[in-house]
Protein backbone atom coordinates (compact mmCIF):
# COMPACT_ATOMS: atom_id res chain seq x y z
CA UNK A 1 0.00 0.00 0.00
CA UNK A 2 1.92 3.00 -1.46
CA UNK A 3 0.78 6.20 -1.07
CA UNK A 4 3.61 7.74 -3.73
CA UNK A 5 5.13 6.06 -6.99
CA UNK A 6 8.46 7.02 -8.18
CA UNK A 7 7.93 8.00 -11.63
CA UNK A 8 11.43 8.96 -12.47
CA UNK A 9 14.43 9.41 -9.83
CA UNK A 10 13.28 11.97 -7.38
CA UNK A 11 9.77 12.91 -8.60
CA UNK A 12 6.99 11.05 -6.97
CA UNK A 13 3.18 11.02 -7.88
CA UNK A 14 0.73 10.67 -5.05
CA UNK A 15 -1.29 7.67 -5.17
CA UNK A 16 -4.33 6.88 -3.11
CA UNK A 17 -6.68 4.17 -3.30
CA UNK A 18 -6.52 0.59 -3.13
CA UNK A 19 -6.05 -1.77 -5.90
CA UNK A 20 -8.27 -5.29 -6.49
CA UNK A 21 -5.63 -7.42 -5.06
CA UNK A 22 -5.24 -5.06 -1.55
CA UNK A 23 -8.58 -5.60 -0.50
CA UNK A 24 -9.30 -8.56 2.04
CA UNK A 25 -12.32 -9.86 3.51
CA UNK A 26 -12.54 -8.47 6.92
CA UNK A 27 -10.11 -5.91 6.43
CA UNK A 28 -11.30 -2.28 8.65
CA UNK A 29 -10.11 1.24 7.21
CA UNK A 30 -10.99 4.25 9.13
CA UNK A 31 -11.81 6.96 6.49
CA UNK A 32 -9.90 10.49 8.01
CA UNK A 33 -9.95 13.21 8.19
CA UNK A 34 -13.25 14.05 9.65
CA UNK A 35 -15.94 16.50 8.57
CA UNK A 36 -17.84 19.27 10.37
CA UNK A 37 -20.97 20.46 8.61
CA UNK A 38 -21.70 23.66 8.66
CA UNK A 39 -24.83 25.81 7.43
CA UNK A 40 -23.62 26.19 4.32
CA UNK A 41 -23.14 22.48 3.45
CA UNK A 42 -26.52 21.52 4.22
CA UNK A 43 -28.52 24.48 3.11
CA UNK A 44 -26.65 23.80 -0.67
CA UNK A 45 -27.09 19.75 -0.54
CA UNK A 46 -30.46 20.32 0.29
CA UNK A 47 -31.21 22.69 -2.13
CA UNK A 48 -28.64 21.31 -4.82
CA UNK A 49 -30.80 17.79 -4.33
CA UNK A 50 -34.55 19.35 -4.52
CA UNK A 51 -34.64 18.51 -1.28
CA UNK A 52 -36.84 21.73 0.30
CA UNK A 53 -38.01 20.31 3.21
CA UNK A 54 -37.99 23.12 5.65
CA UNK A 55 -36.44 21.24 8.76
CA UNK A 56 -33.72 21.24 7.30
CA UNK A 57 -33.43 24.80 5.65
CA UNK A 58 -35.96 27.05 7.59
CA UNK A 59 -34.38 27.79 10.96
CA UNK A 60 -37.73 29.33 12.64
CA UNK A 61 -39.73 26.11 11.39
CA UNK A 62 -36.84 23.64 12.79
CA UNK A 63 -37.17 24.91 16.18
CA UNK A 64 -40.71 24.19 16.10
CA UNK A 65 -39.86 20.59 15.80
CA UNK A 66 -39.04 17.76 18.17
CA UNK A 67 -35.24 18.36 16.85
CA UNK A 68 -35.66 22.34 18.16
CA UNK A 69 -32.94 22.72 15.78
CA UNK A 70 -32.06 22.58 11.71
CA UNK A 71 -31.71 18.62 10.88
CA UNK A 72 -28.91 18.00 8.47
CA UNK A 73 -30.43 16.21 4.97
CA UNK A 74 -29.63 12.57 5.34
CA UNK A 75 -28.52 13.25 1.40
CA UNK A 76 -25.83 15.47 2.52
CA UNK A 77 -24.96 13.21 5.37
CA UNK A 78 -25.00 9.82 2.50
CA UNK A 79 -23.15 12.40 0.61
CA UNK A 80 -20.62 13.38 2.60
CA UNK A 81 -19.40 9.69 4.59
CA UNK A 82 -19.46 8.15 1.19
CA UNK A 83 -17.40 11.17 -0.13
CA UNK A 84 -14.88 10.46 3.18
CA UNK A 85 -14.35 6.52 1.85
CA UNK A 86 -13.41 7.79 -1.83
CA UNK A 87 -9.74 8.31 -1.17
CA UNK A 88 -9.21 4.37 -0.40
CA UNK A 89 -12.46 2.56 -1.47
CA UNK A 90 -13.17 3.85 -4.79
CA UNK A 91 -9.95 6.34 -5.68
CA UNK A 92 -9.08 3.63 -8.10
CA UNK A 93 -12.26 2.54 -9.26
CA UNK A 94 -13.77 1.94 -12.38
CA UNK A 95 -17.33 2.09 -11.32
CA UNK A 96 -19.86 2.37 -8.42
CA UNK A 97 -22.09 -0.38 -8.68
CA UNK A 98 -24.81 -0.22 -6.24
CA UNK A 99 -25.29 0.97 -3.03
CA UNK A 100 -27.49 -1.48 -0.75
CA UNK A 101 -29.38 -1.28 2.89
CA UNK A 102 -28.71 2.37 3.51
CA UNK A 103 -30.16 2.70 7.08
CA UNK A 104 -30.10 6.43 8.76
CA UNK A 105 -29.61 5.35 12.62
CA UNK A 106 -29.69 8.88 13.99
CA UNK A 107 -30.15 12.57 13.10
CA UNK A 108 -27.48 14.68 12.11
CA UNK A 109 -27.52 18.30 13.05
CA UNK A 110 -24.89 21.64 11.66
CA UNK A 111 -21.69 21.25 14.06
CA UNK A 112 -21.17 17.46 14.21
CA UNK A 113 -18.38 16.25 12.70
CA UNK A 114 -18.77 13.05 10.47
CA UNK A 115 -16.32 10.15 10.90
CA UNK A 116 -16.47 7.03 8.92
CA UNK A 117 -14.93 3.34 9.19
CA UNK A 118 -15.15 0.77 6.27
CA UNK A 119 -15.38 -3.12 6.32
CA UNK A 120 -14.44 -5.05 3.03
CA UNK A 121 -17.74 -7.86 2.95
CA UNK A 122 -16.21 -9.41 -0.59
CA UNK A 123 -14.12 -9.25 -3.04
CA UNK A 124 -14.14 -11.45 -6.39
CA UNK A 125 -12.78 -11.24 -9.71
CA UNK A 126 -15.39 -10.07 -12.78
CA UNK A 127 -16.62 -12.83 -14.51
CA UNK A 128 -17.12 -10.57 -17.77
CA UNK A 129 -14.27 -8.14 -16.97
CA UNK A 130 -10.42 -9.40 -17.05
CA UNK A 131 -8.22 -7.35 -15.32
CA UNK A 132 -11.16 -6.15 -13.01
CA UNK A 133 -12.63 -7.30 -9.83
CA UNK A 134 -15.38 -6.51 -7.50
CA UNK A 135 -15.41 -5.66 -3.97
CA UNK A 136 -18.61 -4.82 -1.22
CA UNK A 137 -17.72 -2.81 1.26
CA UNK A 138 -19.90 -2.14 4.71
CA UNK A 139 -19.49 1.75 5.69
CA UNK A 140 -20.76 3.02 8.98
CA UNK A 141 -20.91 7.10 9.97
CA UNK A 142 -20.43 8.03 13.07
CA UNK A 143 -20.54 11.16 14.99
CA UNK A 144 -18.34 12.89 17.31
CA UNK A 145 -19.86 11.27 20.21
CA UNK A 146 -19.47 7.85 18.54
CA UNK A 147 -23.33 7.23 17.76
CA UNK A 148 -23.93 5.74 14.47
CA UNK A 149 -25.54 8.26 12.37
CA UNK A 150 -25.90 6.10 8.73
CA UNK A 151 -24.53 2.58 7.51
CA UNK A 152 -24.73 1.55 3.96
CA UNK A 153 -23.47 -1.17 1.79
CA UNK A 154 -21.17 -0.37 -1.53
CA UNK A 155 -20.25 -2.56 -4.68
CA UNK A 156 -17.23 -1.57 -6.26
CA UNK A 157 -15.66 -2.15 -9.69
CA UNK A 158 -11.82 -1.77 -9.51
CA UNK A 159 -8.81 -2.75 -11.30
CA UNK A 160 -6.28 -5.27 -10.32
CA UNK A 161 -2.92 -4.09 -10.10
CA UNK A 162 -1.57 -6.63 -12.25
CA UNK A 163 -3.25 -8.87 -14.77
CA UNK A 164 -5.54 -10.84 -11.92
CA UNK A 165 -3.29 -13.80 -12.90
CA UNK A 166 -5.19 -15.99 -10.61
CA UNK A 167 -7.63 -18.41 -12.64
CA UNK A 168 -10.78 -16.33 -13.76
CA UNK A 169 -13.82 -16.89 -11.61
CA UNK A 170 -16.83 -17.94 -13.45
Amino acid sequence: MQSYIEICPGTYREDTGFWFETFAEGMVIQHRPGRTITETDNTWGSLLAMNQHPVHIDSVYAESTEFKQILVSSLVTFSIVNGMTVRSISQKGIANLGWDRVRLLAPVFIGDTLYAQSTVLKTRLSRSRQGQGIVSISTIGTNQKANKVIAFDRTVLVPCKTTCAQSHQT
